[in-house]
């Protein structure tokens, strides 16, 4: 599952059974989020989260690292098993703009956050899928070995 969290809405995406493709999901009001989780994980098996940090183009922590970590927090407790890896975050909302752009959408749909939200999930959970598709058809995130993880994933310690 990708998630581009936002202090007041929160962009979902997820990707096929083979962790081949992602998909924009849902666009979510942050306040919200955990309890929307728990109940897309009662359907649906989450094997990791995929999440956008937010980082400056100098690389030093941006204002919205605080509310991120403090969503991190959340996420570990609700879901102490699955993983977290971060994902770096800069220029999604460019590149979701650009996907809704060379997909027709009209002006007034592009002006609507909450689909470049999802856009922006969908890009965040397709970079770590692409990075990690070298395995192959059917390849398991799940069962890359931390130490070989590219980048900053965090577990519950």
């Amino acid at each position: 599952m990708g998630i581009d969290y936002g202090k007041r809405r929160t962009g979902i995406a997820v990707s096929d059974p083979l962790g081949i493709f992602a998909s924009a999901l849902d666009t979510i009001d942050s306040a919200k989020l955990i309890d929307y989780i728990k109940k897309y994980a009662i359907q649906e098996r989450i094997i990791r989260f995929v999440v956008g940090y937010p980082v400056n183009m100098d690389g030093k922590p941006s204002e919205a690292q605080a509310d991120v970590d403090v969503f991190l927090k959340n996420l570990a407790k609700a879901f102490p098993d699955v993983p977290v890896t971060l994902e770096d975050e800069r220029f999604t909302s460019v590149l979701a703009h650009r996907v809704m752009i060379d997909g027709g959408m009209k002006a007034s749909q592009r002006r609507d956050k909450a689909s470049v939200d999802k856009i922006s999930a969908a890009i965040i959970l397709q970079s770590y899928l692409d990075r990690n598709s070298s395995a192959g058809p059917g390849f398991d995130p799940s069962a890359v070995p931390d130490s070989l993880s590219l980048n900053k994933t965090r577990r519950k310690k």
